[in-house]
């Protein structure tokens, strides 16, 4: 090699040193730049991958943003990697927290590393659901009018912990045994849900709350008097450390933030019963039909 080839190679590394110092400096400077409303210009949603209420509300609120002049990213993956990333400060902002049980552990692994924003859902449980004009109305009235659903509870996943509370606390409480719980999956679930609604037949299945089912079939809850499902859950935004300082106007509007059941599943409802339509456009069609939706959030924060 010789001593020009030598200092080319040199010059031209530092160009390229010079070139991404360049870039990596103008992408602090664009981290950096602020809103007219005092916050970052530039947020980042963590999505947990397959809950749906999660994924509807983090492109709800992106939409919004959006629409505010905030630059928007967002990720799906799993729960332990979005937790994992935001208390990393690789993400802003999570809208799917389920406290105090289903994700305590995250809670007590990265809570320090994260900001509370609050609850905006607060009914959220696991349920066993008929058809809505089934006779039956609780669970302790399914052992004696199991034939008329063909003594039957179409579950989902064998590794799902609904799966494991019906089969260790829901059928013991209720005497059940004489019932099949279906295992299967949630997709063969869902279209046996929408067979039988469809054909005014009877059915039990397993389901939570929130889900766009309760919005796409006739369908409704029975009650649970020994509490086998276990209680209710509020599902929580949640913000990396120091979101609030970093977006004050945002985190007030994260604050305000709540969804009724119509209004959650009529939004879940768009994306995964709306002839296929992007998430991206089915919050735009929500939005539409909710006309003053983001105007009641903004003075809902202020009050």
């Amino acid at each position: 090699m010789t001593h020009r080839t030598s200092r080319h190679l040199a010059l031209a590394t530092a160009a390229v040193l010079s070139l991404g110092l360049t870039a990596c400096s103008a992408t602090a400077d664009a981290a950096d730049e602020r809103l007219d409303n005092g916050d970052l210009s530039t947020v980042s949603i963590g999505i947990h991958s397959g809950w749906d209420e999660g994924i509807a509300v983090s492109h709800l609120f992106a939409a919004i943003l959006e629409d505010e002049g905030y630059t928007v990213t967002n990720q799906e993956a799993d729960p332990g990697i979005i937790y994992t990333g935001m208390s990393g400060g690789d993400f802003d902002v999570n809208f799917d927290m389920w406290l105090p049980e289903t994700h305590a552990d995250y809670l007590d692994e990265y809570g320090d590393d994260m900001e509370d924003l609050g609850a905006w859902y607060d009914n959220a449980k696991l349920t066993v659901v008929v058809n809505e004009d089934s006779p039956i109305t609780s669970l302790s009235d399914l052992a004696d009018a199991s034939s008329a659903a063909g003594n039957r509870i179409v579950g989902i996943e064998a590794g799902a912990g609904l799966t494991r509370i019906v089969q260790d606390s829901v059928i013991p409480a209720y005497g059940l045994e004489g019932m099949d719980l279906l295992i299967s999956s949630t997709p063969a679930m869902l279209a046996e849900l929408k067979g039988a609604t469809d054909a005014g037949e009877q059915i039990v299945a397993t389901l939570w709350r929130p889900h766009w089912a309760y919005d796409a079939y006739p369908i409704r809850d029975l009650e649970d008097p020994e509490g086998a499902l276990g209680a209710a859950e509020e599902i929580h935004s949640m913000g990396r450390t120091d979101f609030t300082a970093d977006y004050p106007t945002l985190s007030s509007w994260i604050k305000a933030f709540r969804l009724t059941d119509e209004q959650l599943f009529s939004l879940e409802n768009l994306i995964y019963e709306g002839n296929g339509a992007s998430p991206e456009i089915a919050v735009r069609t929500w939005l539409d039909a909710n006309p003053t939706f983001v105007d009641d959030l903004k003075a809902a924060a202020q009050a």
